[in-house]
């Protein structure tokens, strides 16, 4: 019977627990955690960036929706970020031209070696194509948060690079399954190291490889500057960034966080390509410091790497692109150059 009545006096107990405390306390739904991963290294820019993006989504979604990031490749390299997207295992990454590719090869026109001469260009054709690249992103099951870039590309090495004949003797890296660069390299015939990005700085260092391509902010935020003596002052390509989630984890997000999501990251990569322009340019002063030496071709070696600049295009028409996309493009630019573009 004692048993009986302390039983009871329990049950009125906790009954009477659940009625003072707050529904929502007890069921109060767990923050989104959003699993975010990047080959930028922690203290560069495109990070500065993501870091305020993550404060921001904190504040306006109260700290319901919030961003771990992955910096600096400890997921891997963009294959291994993309597999892990796919499995869920991640859920949203900033990629470069190679990972984007993997997903849609017409993005890379954005990368076509020695076509785009300025900014404005690229600003120019990167809001025509929008759209489209968009959509096709959506149908590979991807959304499209916003662009960014790398900047433009240059050649760094340990050989004073002046012509073709010189850059065909080095050791080149080559992004490993980059269709672009592959497609280049055989342009100006040099048979380069493939490799992961992760794997650059040790080749480096023990002289598996003496030469890189790389934007002048990605070569001081990878350091790989430290182990180079020279760059080319020709920018070989223009190279393409973008974020992308998956549509499945998108669509788990409710539309006020959706909202949220794609406001932010659209208002700060535009920011951050500014500030990226910015940086590549106080990065070439950087460099000089350091003591890496710019060089400049001579008229008849921008020929040189002109024709290849065709040869590459050639290869690639029909078949990484459609033949009227590199057209559409070409003609664009060129209406861009003359004034004419609306």
């Amino acid at each position: 019977m004692k048993k009986f009545a302390f039983f009871c006096i329990v049950l009125v107990l906790c009954k009477s627990a659940c009625f003072l405390v707050k529904p929502g306390a007890v069921y109060a739904e767990a923050p989104k955690i959003i699993k975010f991963a990047t080959l930028a290294p922690q203290g560069s820019t495109w990070l500065d960036v993501i870091d305020d993006i993550v404060d921001e989504l904190r504040d306006k979604s109260e700290g319901k929706l919030r961003i771990k990031v992955y910096a600096g490749g400890i997921s891997g390299d963009e294959k291994d970020v993309l597999r892990k997207m796919r499995m869920g295992q991640l859920h949203c990454a900033g990629f470069t031209g190679v990972g984007l590719g993997e997903i849609l090869n017409e993005v890379r026109v954005f990368d076509l070696p020695f076509f785009f001469k300025e900014y404005g260009e690229i600003d120019h054709i990167r809001n025509k194509l929008h759209s489209r690249f968009e959509e096709e992103f959506a149908k590979h099951g991807y959304i499209l948060l916003g662009w960014t870039e790398v900047g433009f590309i240059h050649f760094f090495s340990n050989l004073k690079i002046d012509s073709l004949k010189t850059l065909r003797n080095s050791k080149m890296w080559v992004w490993e399954g980059d269709p672009i660069a592959k497609t280049l390299f055989d342009a100006i015939e040099l048979k380069p190291v493939p490799l992961s990005v992760t794997d650059v700085m040790t080749s480096l260092q023990t002289g598996l490889i003496d030469s890189v391509y790389v934007s002048p902010l990605g070569a001081v935020a990878l350091q790989w500057f430290s182990k180079i003596k020279y760059m080319l002052d020709l920018p070989v390509a223009n190279a393409v960034g973008a974020i992308l989630m998956t549509q499945k984890y998108f669509d788990n997000l409710s539309p006020e966080f959706q909202k949220i999501l794609k406001e932010s990251f659209r208002n700060h990569m535009g920011r951050l390509t500014k500030l990226s322009r910015e940086d590549n340019k106080e990065s070439i002063e950087v460099l000089k410091s350091r003591g890496v030496e710019i060089i400049s071709l001579e008229k008849s070696a921008v020929k040189e790497f002109d024709l290849a600049r065709k040869k590459a295009c050639d290869a690639v028409s029909g078949k990484l692109f459609p033949a009227d996309l590199i057209e559409n493009i070409t003609t664009e630019i060129e209406a861009y150059r003359s004034g004419k573009s609306e």
